[in-house]
């Protein structure tokens, strides 16, 4: 269980893992081959007896994997038809031979269901596609997807922009898509993620050791990324070596959403947490805490004083903390406190007409680990809109703020400063529901207050977030996630401890 395996390559770099094998001695005709023969492996698994397939092929080397599916299938006795409207060319030498190699009909795209197909190959452009598909390109998509034929897409469906997940003009919806080596960001980043149907990796013969030449600085979300730091329960622990964490409540009527991350922060595995209270909000609650701890609080001189204690070494706060000049305050001690902070919801939004001022907070002490937790909206206000590209606007709000920024939606992003992003493809559509995020902040609290790094932390909690949706089920509202933590717990230590 390691990084590498979690590894996502966008285009330019899966262009160069090819070089890099080609330049070690394995050809490209041997290295389309076996993506040809992967993708017809992948039609074949779905095809009923009697049934043909037809391959659609572009013309470039994604058409050439389709050319070489197309042969294998017909050599093993499948009807199969090609259709395409231009020939391989150009630098696709290893593509013009694939053709060549199939040496048999090809007719247009707007034939490809002349042959009657039970099953398509989608192979007219992968994951490097960089234009908008139109003309009668974007005809034969339009009526592949109407057609209710089963797809397999080679490499990612096309249409899909494989760095970004965006559809370029027009996309084809597979139900299985068969790519090579490692997944590209465009399979988890939507909507290009809902094109895909399951996605198969297949092993062409590209050494793992190439990644360590390309240097991938995206990762697909999952203990492959974050298993290794993640903090198992040890024997000689107790609570004091488990971190205290501290959530900063908001006013009497808006209480609610930090005890709610105070739970997440406790279920993630804190050994300790305080909910930081204004007076007026002491009694209300006191009322409803158990296991968390309580104490009093005035202003921004009352949580300086909570953190001087250094055992209290993570914080949280935004979750209804109200958008003035006190909630600025507060960040700026928490900032300055020596304590790991998370800066979510108010704690943001406080610093719409002056983000600025925040990210010259965070960047004064840049030994202490910060985490932004925004929603869109947060991210638009703070950053200006991520406009499609979300990977590359979470990473850009990294460099630029100083924070691990956790950019949060369907396909959440966990982006640092040096680069490096996650991107989740586990969070079931009934997360979206009040005070998910407000929970989800205080899971990466309590993973910080263990000791576990800004960025393993955060994606650590987005991924447990997902896990404690599903397990939660629909209807669950966000009371339920920190009560489904130890169902996903249970099932990830036994894991860990497995690779260990």
């Amino acid at each position: 269980m390691t990084a590498a395996d979690a590894a996502l390559l966008d285009p330019s770099e899966m262009g160069e893992a090819d070089r890099l094998t080609i330049a070690a001695g394995t050809s490209g005709q041997v290295l389309m081959e076996r993506a040809g023969l992967a993708i017809a492996d992948a039609a074949c698994s779905l095809l009923q007896a009697g049934g043909a397939v037809a391959v659609l092929c572009g013309p470039g080397n994604n058409g050439g994997d389709g050319y070489v599916a197309a042969r294998i299938l017909r050599d093993r006795g499948i009807p199969v038809m090609v259709a395409a409207d231009a020939p391989p060319g150009g630098r696709a030498a290893d593509a013009v031979a694939a053709a060549a190699a199939w040496g048999d009909d090809v007719v247009p795209l707007a034939r490809w269901a002349a042959g009657r197909p039970s099953v398509v190959i989608d192979a007219l452009y992968g994951a490097g596609l960089s234009r908008d598909i139109g003309g009668g390109e974007a005809a034969a998509v339009a009526a592949l997807n109407a057609s209710g034929c089963i797809v397999v897409a080679a490499d990612i469906p096309s249409g899909i922009d494989g760095a970004t997940g965006a559809i370029r003009g027009v996309a084809v919806r597979a139900h299985e898509t068969v790519t090579f080596f490692r997944r590209k960001p465009g399979h988890l980043l939507l909507p290009g993620r809902s094109h895909c149907g399951e996605v198969r990796v297949a092993d062409i013969g590209i050494a793992g050791a190439v990644l360590d030449m390309i240097g991938p600085r995206s990762f697909a979300n999952g203990p492959d990324l974050w298993g290794g730091v993640f903090p198992l329960p040890r024997a000689e622990g107790h609570k004091y070596s488990r971190g205290h964490a501290i959530v900063v409540s908001g006013t009497m009527t808006r209480t609610g959403a930090a005890r709610l991350a105070a739970r997440g922060a406790l279920r993630a595995g804190a050994g300790l947490v305080t909910l930081a209270s204004p007076p007026e909000s002491l009694a209300v609650n006191a009322a409803h805490l158990t296991a968390i701890m309580l104490e009093r609080m005035e202003g921004a001189a009352g949580l300086a004083a909570i953190l001087a204690d250094r055992r209290r070494n993570a914080v949280c706060l935004g979750p209804a903390l109200g958008t003035g000049e006190a909630t600025r305050a507060l960040v700026a001690e928490a900032l300055a406190s020596g304590a790991a902070s998370v800066i979510d919801a108010d704690g943001l939004t406080a610093f719409v007409e002056n983000a600025d001022a925040l990210f010259a907070g965070i960047r004064a002490w840049p030994d202490r680990p910060v985490v932004l937790t925004p929603h869109a909206g947060e991210f638009a206000r703070l950053f200006g809109p991520a406009e499609g590209a979300k990977l590359d606007a979470a990473r850009k709000a990294a460099e630029r703020s100083g924070a691990v920024v956790i950019l949060k939606g369907a396909d959440t992003v966990a982006a640092a400063p040096d680069g490096r992003a996650s991107i989740a493809d586990n969070a079931p559509p009934w997360l979206a529901t009040a005070g998910s995020g407000d929970v989800l902040a205080g899971f990466v609290t309590g993973l910080l207050a263990q000791g576990m790094p800004a960025f393993e932390a955060a994606s650590a909690a987005v991924w447990l977030h997902g896990e404690v949706g599903q397990a939660a089920g629909i209807g669950l509202i966000a009371e339920d996630l920190p009560e489904a933590m130890p169902r996903v717990l249970e099932v990830l230590v036994d894991r860990l401890a497995t690779v260990d």
